[in-house]
């Protein structure tokens, strides 16, 4: 990053104030879910989820349509994404709508894939986001959004569906890390194959 990454321009712009919105709304609605948790309090984290999912959708269709990209929101874009998504997943651990090891699955997932995205940047190699792996997002987010969401009669159906979808974006998940491993095997190899082809000085 370089000192204009950090200009008051840059640091104030929209896509990153969002950002900035929904790194706030972390620790409120982990409050919000710490038990003892009511049905009013599930939706208020349901509510609150939406809002912070909204943003996320925003900021980069902003960030790219208005040519407002920046060097800290791509930084603390995807951070917030994982640290939104593992705080809920991880509250909801203690509310029994998840098992701990299936939330190990997700977390473990996203810290090895954050290694391998460091460890590609430092060869100068930049692994891009696919498709599986925005699939796999939505389909957490959905997912979430039903474990969250309270509604009596409809529990049962909403933890099955929400269940469901869980299972979809961690299959997901592991397929598209598969992906980036290949990809950065082959540009790796190239990267290689490219240093030992170029010529040396005299």
């Amino acid at each position: 990053m370089t000192h204009d990454d950090f200009s008051r321009k840059n640091l104030t712009a929209l896509p990153n104030l969002l950002t900035y919105l929904r790194m706030i709304s972390i620790p409120i609605i982990l409050v919000v879910l710490a038990p003892p948790t009511t049905g009013y309090r599930m939706n208020v984290a349901f509510v609150l989820y939406v809002m912070a999912s909204i943003t996320d959708y925003l900021d980069g269709i902003l960030a790219r349509r208005y040519d407002m990209v920046t060097s800290v929101g791509k930084l603390l874009d995807p951070l917030a994404d994982k640290l939104l998504t593992c705080g809920v997943l991880i509250m909801l651990i203690e509310l029994d709508k998840v098992h701990g090891w299936v939330v190990f699955l997700i977390i473990g997932r996203e810290f090895t894939i954050t290694g391998l995205r460091s460890i590609a940047a430092s060869q100068g190699l930049i692994l891009d986001a696919s498709r599986m792996g925005k699939n796999k997002m939505i389909s957490q987010t959905v997912a979430i959004l039903f474990l969250l969401l309270h509604f009596e009669p409809l529990n049962r159906a909403f933890f099955l569906i929400g269940t469901v979808f869980l299972w979809v974006s961690i299959a997901l998940g592991y397929w598209s890390a598969g992906a980036y491993f290949v990809d950065f095997y082959r540009k790796a190899r190239q990267l290689h194959a490219s240093r030992r082809s170029a010529p040396t000085g005299p």
